[in-house]
């Protein structure tokens, strides 16, 4: 597998937003792609314009799983 870095700014209002992202998030890596995609670690940014932003590090086969993924 490969390593991927995911930069999503200012991508959510409040912490309860991103809570469920990153729920639904794992439940696609674990049950849909468990083979294709596997989360390593997210990193939250305090956006400037108050927003909650995140880095986020995932391992995939290919570039193209990662995308399948955000798309799911």
């Amino acid at each position: 597998m490969e390593l991927f870095m995911i930069r999503r700014k200012s991508a959510w209002a409040s912490a309860e937003e991103l809570e469920r992202a990153a729920g639904r998030s794992a439940r696609v890596g674990a049950e849909e792609m468990p083979d294709d995609v596997r989360w390593v670690r997210t990193y939250v940014v305090a956006e400037p314009d108050g927003r909650l932003g995140s880095v986020c590090i995932y391992q995939a086969t290919s570039a193209d799983a990662i995308r399948e993924h955000a798309l799911r």
